[in-house]
């Protein structure tokens, strides 16, 4: 007689070897397993990403160290070393903290002005140009960018609102071409020009672009050859110094004074390009010179003075 403790079936059968891969106890030391290892990978990777982190501000904190203050800061004043004018004579004390100097020329021999500007720029039609300077008024070459905030505003020179620029010597200027993209009617934009290694210390030009009465067909830009007349004046003393028609080419010409060529950026005129006999169709305007854009670098006697021109183009571009 068979007990209920004796089976029939085979013990093989009854009770089959459980596969180690869906034994119960293995899928969760696997999973344990796994989430140590992933946990280790994240360490691992927040100790590298964080050790790059500090290595790069560490080099960064180095460049900013390596620029010492006093050399892009006027200790009395406390003003950075470069200033922004537009050279159109449109400017004014940017926020009323100053007044307009009533002898330019009379200006103490360290600054050109006794703080930031704001201007205005009468455009003739999308694709309008203007100048725009940039003064190291220090004793060491500086590393600046510009910035155009407020959109319709490139740079002439790579058609972007932003510009490095490197090495900027010591008591030097640069002239700067600027383009309006679209057209506005009135429009406010800042120009910002900042150290490249002390982001904080930065000057600021605001410039507000409105519409003039009547469009034109050309905008003149940096290259251009055009004929213009001109007129020319000390521009303390308002007594005029020549007059006459000459040949420029706009932006750089070493056949003039530096800023009469950058003067002649902006002029406008229509299709017809001076051309037809009794039809001027061209537009003039002011420009106001520092003497390191005028005969700054000369034995001229005219060495210390700020010149006022009046441009205005008779026929051109020619090519």
């Amino acid at each position: 007689m068979t007990g209920p403790w004796i089976s029939d079936t085979a013990e093989e059968i009854e009770h089959p070897t459980v596969p180690l891969g869906i034994n119960r106890m293995a899928i969760p030391r696997a999973a344990i397993l796994l989430s140590l290892s992933m946990i280790a990978l994240i360490f691992i990777s927040t100790l590298v990403v964080g050790y790059s982190a500090w290595k790069f501000l560490d080099m960064n904190q180095d460049a900013f160290d390596a620029t010492d203050r006093s050399l892009i800061q006027d200790p009395e004043s406390e003003r950075w070393y470069w200033e922004a004018i537009l050279l159109y004579d449109t400017c004014d004390p940017r926020q009323d903290d100053w007044s307009w100097p009533e002898a330019l020329s009379e200006q103490d021999d360290l600054f050109l002005l006794p703080g930031e500007v704001r201007c205005d720029w009468e455009h003739q039609g999308a694709g309008d140009r203007a100048s725009l300077a940039i003064h190291n008024r220090g004793s060491q070459p500086l590393d600046l960018v510009l910035e155009i905030i407020g959109g319709s505003i490139v740079f002439g020179e790579g058609g972007e609102p932003d510009l490095t620029i490197t090495d900027l010597e010591a008591n030097d200027s640069l002239v700067l071409e600027l383009e309006l993209v679209e057209e506005v009617t009135e429009h406010n934009v800042q120009i910002i020009v900042s150290h490249l290694q002390v982001m904080e210390a930065q000057v600021i030009l605001d410039l507000t672009v409105y519409a003039g009465a009547q469009p034109r067909d050309i905008h003149v830009e940096d290259g251009d050859q055009i004929e213009v007349h001109y007129k020319v004046w000390d521009a303390d003393t308002d007594e005029q110094l020549d007059e006459g028609d000459l040949l420029v080419t706009a932006g750089d010409d070493p056949a003039w004074i530096e800023g009469f060529g950058w003067s002649a950026i902006g002029l406008d005129i229509d299709s017809d390009r001076g051309l037809l006999p009794g039809i001027n169709s061209g537009t003039s305007h002011v420009t106001l010179l520092p003497p390191s854009l005028a005969y700054g670098n000369s034995d001229n006697e005219l060495k210390d003075r700020w010149l006022r021109f009046e441009l205005e183009i008779n026929r051109g571009p020619l090519t």
